[in-house]
């Protein structure tokens, strides 16, 4: 799978979620979906990625995604921002996935010695 970033979007995810995120997660949620077939795209910024996890061909931004869910996904993906409905697309040559991409923070907070995050 290869991921391409509109330079819009990346902007915009740095600004929403600074420019230490290095590492993203392309999903195939279907967390109240009814079954596997239902599901909906969504980016989740993570610290690493989940065992087995296979990465993208995908720069500035390191992407993971599970194998089993490539099949929903056409070889070469583009993500960009629409700044009009503030909003990411997931598309293809073929198709939009979506127009309003769902995002998540997955990323666990790392703690100081004194147990503070």
């Amino acid at each position: 799978m290869k991921v391409l970033w509109s330079s819009d979007a990346v902007e915009e995810l740095r600004k929403r979620y600074g420019s230490d995120v290095k590492i993203w997660r392309l999903v195939y949620d279907t967390e109240g979906c009814g079954c596997a077939v239902n599901g909906v795209p969504a980016l989740w910024a993570v610290n690493a990625p989940e065992p087995g996890d296979t990465a993208a061909d995908s720069d500035p931004f390191t992407l993971w995604h599970d194998p089993r869910h490539a099949l929903y996904f056409e070889d070469t993906l583009r993500i960009s921002y629409q700044p009009e409905t503030r909003s990411f697309r997931l598309a293809s040559d073929g198709q939009i996935y979506t127009s309003r991409m769902v995002l998540g923070d997955r990323r666990e907070q790392t703690s100081t010695a004194d147990g503070r995050a």
